[in-house]
């Protein structure tokens, strides 16, 4: 458990100032060390964008667990992504930093070159098998001397259940690639795995006025494109899929001369996605399948496995997920930790395997919920003090250094590649971003100007612009400044490099929804496309 100290925002007093006594001024001492960091943090947290907002803020050193400034750190908030870095520590507790996935094509052994009965797929939950990955599967069977298949193409997904999507994720957030479906057998759309998802690239025709050109990654049938998009001055495109089938429309102008553009969408049954890939690969490959195309059967007893794929190691997996935050990796680690631990995937069971791997650490899972393994649920609750909990225990597993090494770091890479830039904080501050509509959080690890390695957490929920980020960093950098002798007003005046943002454009902007077929503003940078950090 970590040490509380009395330091708090109800004790912190004012930097500087003066008092008198008897008659005569005498100057009050300005406040250093802790008592300075905490008036700094309340002064940060009397922005306007939080009135009757909910927030939590713990910070903490790293070493000791020793609390520095508390506001409400016991509440819980919904932490977004912060979620993430539960799933990923516990990933690393349970199966190690050389846990692989390996998907296996199985069926009797080719006699002449035909597979005499079925050709079973069968998938373990990598998320990051890409249409390449499918073509070297087929051109293996190629090269075992298998050309026709008489049976049917059977995709075995059962190593996860059947639900697709956590509980509360928002109807309208189905279509993007941080929701998308859950799969055991899975395609991504491009090697920033984007798992169940179809990358659809809007390029110019010839000339104005001429069609736009489109192609998909992977190359597949099994969504429909309804392109009326069209060749232009400008790029302005807009992708959407419909909600209840896998047409995707495509509409707006693309610019004559230019590069295009793109957009990911999540499909609906990633398995037969993935079923229909690899069917197209067989087929590249020159081997026949006589049979039809089956799903969700699991693999029975006497198949020989005839090709293998393995994925990269869990500790190459882990920057996959935290730096960009992808969710639909994360998702997949969740459900792989419950099907390592029980023999089947599910949420609920990803849950307890979650818990189990973090709770040696420090962390009280009493006073939390966690749903989900992105953080894309709303039913997700959490605390800035369990967050930093959890940083703080995490020091001590043999695995730290390949989880700290995957958080995003400020001013460099990730989700926080453009923040806190020119501050103590950039290149210093290695932390996970959250972000959801009125729902924004950051925690990591941070050394003072000290040389002191701190931890923070900042859970803000129910606000109504559309971003408190800036809130975030100057917490952030205001941590970064911290030392015994830094006082209020210097702490200050370095977080206030970072700009706060145009409350009047904030204004107008929280007004406007946002126009169709795109994402709300203050979501993960990453998330955009082409992403804009």
């Amino acid at each position: 458990m970590r040490k509380r100290t009395l330091i708090s925002s109800a004790v912190a007093v004012a930097a500087a100032g003066a008092i008198t006594v008897a008659g005569t001024v005498v100057a009050q001492a300005q406040e250093t060390g802790d008592e300075a960091l905490a008036a700094a943090i309340d002064a940060i947290l009397t922005d306007k964008r939080l009135t009757d907002s909910q927030i939590g803020v713990t910070v903490a050193d790293a070493n000791t667990g020793e609390v520095l400034y508390e506001r409400n750190g016991a509440k819980r908030g919904i932490p977004g992504s912060n979620d993430k870095l539960t799933t990923t520590a516990a990933a690393l507790e349970h199966l190690g930093a050389d846990f692989t996935y390996t998907t296996d094509v199985l069926g009797d052994r080719p006699v002449d070159g035909v597979v005499a009965g079925d050709l079973y797929l069968r998938g373990s939950g990598d998320p990051t098998l890409l249409e390449a990955d499918f073509d070297r599967l087929a051109a293996d069977l190629a090269a075992l001397g298998v050309s026709t298949v008489e049976g049917d193409l059977v995709a075995d997904d059962t190593a996860f259940d059947s639900v697709r999507s956590g509980a509360e994720w928002g109807w309208s957030d189905l279509q993007f690639t941080y929701a998308a479906e859950v799969s055991a057998l899975t395609v991504a759309s491009g090697d920033d795995y984007n798992a169940g998802s179809v990358r659809v690239f809007v390029k110019p025709g010839a000339a104005e006025g001429d069609p736009a050109q489109i192609t998909t990654s992977p190359a597949t049938d099994y969504v429909e494109i309804v392109n009326t998009a069209t060749t232009g001055t400008s790029t302005n495109v807009s992708v959407n899929r419909d909600p209840h089938d896998n047409v995707i429309r495509v509409s707006g102008t693309v610019k004559a001369g230019g590069s295009g553009t793109f957009a990911t969408r999540s499909v609906i049954e990633p398995t037969r996605l993935a079923a229909d890939v690899f069917a197209d690969s067989l087929e590249d490959a020159g081997i026949t399948l006589n049979g039809d195309l089956r799903f969700g059967e699991a693999t029975p007893q006497g198949p020989e496995t005839l090709a293998s794929h393995q994925s990269m190691t869990l500790a190459e997996l882990e920057p996959v997920i935290l730096k960009p935050s992808n969710a639909s990796v994360a998702e997949a680690l969740f459900k792989t930790l419950g099907y390592e631990a029980t023999g089947l995937g599910t949420f609920s069971s990803g849950k307890a395997a979650t818990y189990a791997g973090i709770e040696p650490y420090g962390v009280d899972t009493g006073p939390i919920r966690q749903v989900d393994g992105s953080g894309i649920s709303r039913h997700n609750m959490m605390t800035s003090n369990m967050l930093a909990d959890l940083l703080v225990g995490a020091k001590k597993a043999d695995w730290f250094s390949t989880w700290y090494d995957a958080l995003p770091i400020a001013c460099q890479d990730g989700t926080l590649g453009g923040r806190m830039c020119g501050t103590a904080a950039a290149g210093n501050v290695r932390a996970k971003t959250g972000s959801m509509t009125s729902v924004s959080a950051l925690s990591g690890y941070v050394t003072d100007a000290d040389g002191r390695e701190l931890v923070f957490s900042v859970i803000v929920n129910d606000f109504l612009w559309s971003t408190v980020k800036d809130i975030e960093d100057k917490i952030a950098v205001a941590v970064a400044s911290h030392s015994t002798a830094a006082t209020e007003a210097e702490i200050s005046t370095l977080s206030a490099e970072i700009d706060t943002p145009d409350f009047a454009a904030l204004e107008a902007e929280a007004e406007e929804l946002p126009a169709e077929g795109e994402m709300p503003a203050g979501l993960e940078c990453t998330w955009y496309e082409p992403a804009v950090c």
